[in-house]
């Protein structure tokens, strides 16, 4: 199988550097998760990676045309099914089951909102970001108005923990990674 540096080098074949940034945070949420459960850090992490490895080339396409190419580029079923599952009930029928694909259901919306919560604050960081904050900006629908805030209810419902603690873990999942996200202290 293809390690994290294959990964990150196709992410960014088929993506911006916007793009490739996302990935990066939910790679970064999907790390913490993993480590957190005692999985693997490094399968989990390409999930996260790669997830939206489709969406900016081929958005009518999403998640069908990432497992064409993860076909291609060696990735084993279960890397390719939790990526295809992140689209249930949007672009796909593939109901997260797994808890790694639960994980990344739940993560990946959650991302872009606290992202944009960061950069919104003088600071422009994660690093003083605080629940809430990211609570107040999650109830307000027009700000970060793409991020669909019943999916992340859904995917914390999913993982069976309450929705503040699903935010206040991925903010403490990226602050790891803040200045590789372009969101630590300036």
């Amino acid at each position: 199988m293809p390690n994290r540096d294959d990964a990150l080098k196709l992410l960014q074949e088929y993506n911006s550097a916007t793009l490739v940034t996302h990935g990066l945070a939910v790679e970064g949420a999907m790390r913490y998760f993993a480590k957190k459960y005692g999985e693997d850090e490094e399968k989990w992490g390409i999930v996260g990676l790669l997830h939206d490895l489709d969406y900016e080339q081929f958005p009518q396409e999403h998640c069908y045309k990432t497992q064409e190419i993860m076909l291609k580029h060696g990735y084993n079923e279960e890397i390719i099914r939790a990526i295809m599952s992140h689209g249930w009930g949007i672009c796909t029928d593939i109901e997260p089951k797994s808890l790694m694909e639960k994980t990344l259901y739940g993560v990946d919306e959650l991302t872009g909102l606290i992202t944009a919560c960061a950069l919104v604050r003088p600071s422009g960081s994660v690093m003083d970001l605080e629940l809430k904050s990211v609570k107040k900006k999650f109830k307000q629908a027009s700000f970060a108005a793409g991020v669909n805030r019943e999916v992340v209810q859904k995917g914390a419902d999913m993982l069976e923990i309450e929705l503040d603690t699903l935010i206040q873990e991925v903010i403490l999942a990226m602050r790891e990674i803040a200045d590789e996200l372009g969101l630590g202290m300036k």
